[in-house]
């Protein structure tokens, strides 16, 4: 058995508690939103003080567009304003931004955000921070055997056929998932990649993220031994 790096290559975060943050503080629950993007930059820079190669964050899951209209509007002109927004930040510290999803399904203002920041972003070699963004990964695996037939019909698939036409293919698995707010599930997140994810939760709502939150978690995948279904 190989052994396991001290910290894992791909981290995969699901950001939850926004909301609960600004309702604590009797602030609109964009004001939580806003204050969540500020985590993202603290967490980026210190998983990639850690080497964590790369980070993928849950920003926008293809369920959330049954939240109103007003939040949902806020949240694509965020995605507008702030993703390409902060190429300078990100080309200062070396980050590449990609973006997996079904991006079809999203407004052209941010699809040209998303295209734009991608591009602009492509030779940074620090770390790779990955947006999920109307992000499903039962609709993922559906994607990935719908474009496998269409290229190969007749064909059966495998499972090293489905994974070639999963989003970003050439991306490592997944090695840990965590989530904040005490929230223990997966809620339709990186579903393929998952199946040997080690997986933890924290109590401390997105929003207050920062440094010690990714060094906790190093620690924490630090102890795990990771066996997939063989023995130690």
């Amino acid at each position: 058995m190989e052994r396991k790096p001290a910290v894992p290559v791909h981290l995969g975060i699901i950001m939850d508690g926004n909301g609960r943050w600004a309702q604590k503080r009797s602030l609109p629950r964009t004001a939580g939103h806003l204050e969540g993007l500020k985590a993202v930059k603290r967490v980026i820079r210190e998983a990639s003080e850690q080497g964590i190669g790369f980070v993928t964050f849950y920003a926008f899951s293809t369920e959330n567009w049954k939240r109103s209209e007003q939040e949902v509007s806020y949240l694509m002109h965020l995605f507008v304003s702030k993703l390409h927004g902060e190429i300078g930040y990100y080309n200062h510290h070396g980050i590449r931004i990609l973006v997996r999803g079904d991006l079809s399904g999203l407004p052209a203002q941010v699809q040209q955000a998303v295209a734009t920041t991608v591009q602009e972003t492509s030779n940074n070699t620090t770390i790779t921070a990955i947006i999920a963004l109307n992000y499903g990964g039962r609709d993922e695996i559906c994607r990935a055997v719908n474009h496998f037939m269409t290229i190969h019909p007749g064909e059966a698939i495998t499972e090293t056929s489905l994974a070639s036409n999963l989003d970003l293919p050439h991306i490592p698995p997944v090695d840990m998932i965590v989530r904040s707010a005490n929230e223990k599930r997966l809620s339709n997140f990186l579903l393929w990649d998952s199946a040997y994810a080690e997986l933890a939760f924290y109590e401390k709502l997105w929003p207050d993220w920062d440094a010690e939150d990714i060094q906790r978690i190093c620690k924490d995948y630090g102890k795990r031994v990771r066996k997939f279904g063989g023995v130690q």
